[in-house]
């Protein structure tokens, strides 16, 4: 059998996340703790529990630090909503 790219439809976007969401999902596909997150970055424990739980804003210069330990660029954190299809 052969297969057609043309038998194929483009995924949508399903879940609409929170940047507290993305944050905790990251961590956590990278089997890290709240504690691992705490020595990579500095941040505090609660910090870190309050901006998972959106009780907090991540803001640039922690989505700067936080997107260096996680290893992804600050706007994954900061717009994990932003659909690229939108852009003009």
């Amino acid at each position: 059998m052969k297969i057609n790219k043309k038998d194929f439809v483009r995924a949508k976007v399903h879940a609409h996340l929170t940047p507290g969401e993305a944050l905790k999902m990251l961590r956590e596909l990278q089997g890290l703790t709240q504690s691992d997150l705490v020595e990579k970055t500095g941040i505090s424990q609660s910090n870190i529990s309050a901006l998972e739980s959106n009780a907090r804003q991540i803001g640039r210069e922690r989505a700067i630090v936080l997107a260096k330990a996680l290893k992804v660029h600050p706007a994954v954190l900061l717009f994990p909503d932003f659909d690229f299809s939108q852009v003009a």
